[in-house]
């Protein structure tokens, strides 16, 4: 599966002809551990408690369904075997789930207006 960039990211992050993040010189646990190093050094510096490379794939992910991208989408884009484990992993930034829940809670606040609501009934 590839994923397409803006030819911005496509410059800043393509190292050789070949690879990004990678001069193609070097073994690949050389290669991760290097990053690994520096990106905890820029977490550290920017004062962000926990920070891990897989963030970069959370923020991804959230930015996504933030936009409005439909979830079956974003599970694809992050490669994931299934649509459930997307669900599980980032179903509270569905900003569609979102605004129906809130529009459930709004619909029942009108039938408070109404008149009294069987919880409060059952609270008295």
């Amino acid at each position: 599966m590839n994923t397409r960039l803006p030819e911005v990211a496509v410059h800043a992050l393509k190292v050789s002809p070949q690879y990004f993040f990678w001069s193609g010189n070097g073994t690949l646990d050389t290669l991760t551990g290097n990053w690994r190093r520096s990106l905890r050094k820029v977490f550290s510096l920017a004062q962000i408690n926990g920070g891990h490379p897989h963030r970069f794939r959370d923020t991804f992910a959230v930015e996504l369904l933030l936009a409005g991208v439909p979830l079956e989408r974003v599970s694809i884009l992050l490669g994931h075997s299934s649509l459930r484990i997307t669900e599980k992993h980032h179903s509270p930034w569905i900003h569609a789930r979102q605004e129906q829940l809130e529009a459930d809670l709004e619909r029942s606040w009108a039938k408070e207006v109404r008149g009294k609501s069987k919880a409060a009934n059952w609270l008295t």
